[in-house]
């Protein structure tokens, strides 16, 4: 594998899984920015305040609405993990996992870091969202363990995979009836 700095670089040729609803969330993202747009520009039409600054200005917050509300793309390839946002890609080995931690009590994310020094954040209801997501990273991180790089966040894997495999179970007995 080719490298640069000490990190390895390339992409691998198989099929990547990526977050399902990814589209679908960022579309809602712009309706409700667009929404926003529309209902402050309306507004101050009818009040009668409505110039070309203050429309600049409404459509101006309809791009933060959307910045703030428009997700991060999660893909996962065979041995990678990779969280594009608005301004960079981050991507992490999840077959030279290290850690993994979760961060926060009310908004918690997923911090990963590879022996490489890459780290990623994602939210970890993206891979309760996706299934294959969730297989990727549970792959490679049994990888991490059996080849002994694996330092931290066992529990922590531990408890999510309970977590998604509970949902998933759920799903499945809601879909059929069973619930």
């Amino acid at each position: 594998m080719e490298r640069r700095n000490g990190r390895p670089i390339g992409r691998p040729t198989r099929h990547s899984a990526g977050r399902r609803r990814w589209r679908a969330d960022v579309r809602c993202a712009g309706f409700l920015a667009l929404a926003f747009a529309g209902l402050t520009t309306l507004l101050d039409w009818g009040s009668g305040g409505l110039t070309i600054a203050r429309a600049d200005l409404w459509a101006l917050l309809a791009i933060l609405v959307f910045a703030t509300l428009r997700p991060p793309r999660v893909t996962a390839e065979e041995g990678w993990l990779t969280v594009c946002g608005w301004l960079c890609e981050r991507r992490v080995r999840t077959d030279a996992l290290v850690s993994i931690r979760q961060d926060g009590k009310i908004a918690t994310r997923l911090v990963l870091r590879d022996a490489y020094g890459c780290s990623v954040a994602l939210d970890p209801r993206v891979l309760l969202a996706d299934p294959l997501l969730w297989h990727e990273l549970e792959t490679g991180a049994r990888r991490s363990l059996e080849r002994g790089i694996w330092r931290h966040g066992e529990d922590t894997l531990r408890q999510l995979g309970e977590q998604i495999d509970g949902g998933t179970a759920h799903a499945v007995l809601k879909a059929s009836g069973l619930e």
